[in-house]
């Protein structure tokens, strides 16, 4: 029999695959930030890292990992139980990829002051853009450095492995392995965001250390090999570290229950656990674990909003890239009027979530304690409340291609969620800056100092000023996601006031401070905006 080709499977008007570009060379908002806050040097190396995560390579290892997700063996042949985490081998290409990078909790070894949190914040908001699921792990052993620095002895015991570039997975004596990985455990059943109505009890043991039993409701990265975990001691909530291998080599009295069935994050287990008399070291004060894991919180809520600006720049990315190449009704759907407004609108949230997170990695370095007290949770309020919108509106810019799992933006739409929960989900996050209001007054100050600095420049800021203070003087509970959105709002906006082109910096204002209120759905810009300059900055090459 003869097949005629009828020309029925012609491929036209369809973009090219978006890879093999620079990422660097399309997100100046990105490059002038790195710069700006003090690591320009570190440029090339990131150029470097944009390369490797535009590449094919790169590309399949993140989708196989999504594909092929974590498999709970809790037993082995034998009837022994052994409570692992099967992983695909693009996982680990992830995660060792991270850790060569430094990406984890390298940055913490480098002099304050040295660029080394900004330049470690951007590699991670460019390997988050690559895939979302491993950056748990990273992010974790990045904050739990800190933490672990409340006591000087576990704190030489773990750090030079936490901060170790050698990936190396498997259950073994952490003191035998080239590198580890951290996690937190905190989340109960009955608790949620109220980590002190935990259940865990600790009791001491002659030999100092505590036997912990209890059931952890939500256990990231199961297979990291410490954990910071906070139970019920004599004195109090405590922060414990549990390892998952004890000092004579012998399991840790901790089962995974089960894997959590999520709606996005699929490359990355997270387990409910069981301690059954589990091992753990005091980690400061009995009575004091909140106070104690905090800086764990601060640091993870930080990559919060790195991984949200991520998200939102790679969905920016696809958007760009395909209104780039695809035509509709006879124009290039990049040249029509009403896309072009869609897709800028999209630039600049990228451009504002990106230079505020980047600011804020900033603020690590130079120690800025005061000004990330309160900017930080505000941050973390915005930046990850609007993921979830930029993605499905960038997927809306693909129509029915980017609604369909070959494309990209079906898993960051499932992935954009998470980061408004991780951390204290939205009314938490914003009574936590309703609590820093009221509380430290040094951070108002400093977060006033910072908006004040673009003052007198745009009368649409200055009136934004104004509502800001106002807000700040009220501090009623039901309006602590205002007071939250307001904050975080001219935070971007005093930033790209003084460093953003001016073609930015107005459209922003316009579309976000603008008299007749606030804006609504994407591409509702105000009249004049040069919406097609704005998504020229932007569009991968």
């Amino acid at each position: 029999m003869t097949v005629t080709d009828h020309g029925t499977h012609r491929v036209e008007n369809q973009p090219p695959p978006l890879s093999g570009h620079d990422p660097l060379a399309c997100d100046p908002a990105l490059t002038d930030a790195v710069g700006r806050e003090g690591a320009q040097e570190a440029l090339p190396d990131l150029g470097r890292l944009g390369a490797l995560i535009t590449s094919p390579e790169a590309q399949e290892h993140a989708r196989l990992a999504n594909v092929h997700e974590p498999v709970l063996r809790t037993h082995d042949r034998y009837g022994h139980r052994i409570d692992e985490v099967e992983f695909h081998p693009s996982w680990h290409w992830l995660v060792g990829t991270a850790v060569e990078w430094g990406l984890h909790a390298a940055p913490w070894v480098d002099e304050p002051g040295t660029g080394a949190h900004v330049r470690r914040a951007a590699g991670f908001y460019l390997m988050s853009q690559l895939e979302a699921g491993h950056g748990c792990p990273i992010s974790m052993t990045y904050a739990a450095v800190p933490a672990l620095r409340h006591d000087p002895v576990l704190a030489a015991a773990y750090e030079p492995g936490l901060v170790s570039t050698s990936y190396e997975f498997g259950l073994a004596e952490p003191a035998t392995k080239a590198g580890l990985l951290a996690g937190m455990s905190m989340t109960e059943k009955q608790g949620g965001s109220d980590v002190r109505a935990g259940t865990t009890v600790a009791t001491q043991a002659a030999d100092g250390t505590y036997q912990l039993v209890g059931h952890k409701w939500f256990t990231s990265a199961p297979m990291n090999d410490l954990f910071l975990t906070l139970a019920q001691a004599p004195g109090g909530l405590t922060c414990f570290v549990l390892p998952r291998v004890l000092p004579d080599g012998s399991r840790n009295a901790i089962q995974l229950q089960r894997l959590k069935d999520k709606l996005g994050n699929r490359s990355n287990a997270s387990a409910e656990i069981e301690y059954i008399g589990a091992t753990g070291w005091r980690l400061g004060d009995e009575g004091r674990g909140v106070a104690t894991i905090i800086e764990m919180v601060s640091m993870t809520r930080l990559d919060c909003v790195l991984g949200s600006a991520a998200l939102v720049r790679a969905a920016l990315s696809e958007a760009a890239h395909h209104v780039a190449h695809r035509s509709a009704f006879g124009s290039r759907l990049a040249d029509t009027p009403l896309m072009q407004a869609v897709v800028a609108d999209l630039a600049l949230e990228s451009e504002a979530a990106t230079a505020l997170a980047l600011r804020l990695a900033g603020a690590v370095d130079r120690g800025e304690r005061s000004l990330l007290r309160l900017a930080l949770p505000a941050s973390k309020y915005l930046v990850c409340k609007r993921a979830p919108a930029v993605v499905a509106e960038a997927l809306e810019c693909l129509g029915g291609n980017g609604y369909v799992e070959e494309s990209a933006l079906p898993r960051l739409y499932r992935e954009a969620p998470l980061n408004s929960i991780w951390e204290g989900s939205g009314n938490v996050t914003a009574l936590d800056v309703l609590r820093a209001v009221s509380r430290n007054p040094d951070s108002v100050d400093a977060v006033l100092a910072e908006v004040d600095a673009a003052g007198g420049v745009d009368s649409r800021f200055d009136r934004a000023i104004r509502a800001l203070r106002a807000e700040l003087h009220g501090r009623e509970a039901r309006r602590a996601r205002r007071l939250a959105e307001l904050l975080a709002l001219c935070l971007q906006g005093s930033l790209l006031v003084r460093h953003a082109p001016e073609e930015v910096s107005s459209a922003f204002l316009g579309a976000r401070f603008d008299a007749d209120g606030p804006w609504r759905t994407a591409g509702t810009l105000p009249e004049g905006t040069p919406a097609a300059a704005l998504l020229e900055r932007v569009t991968p090459g």
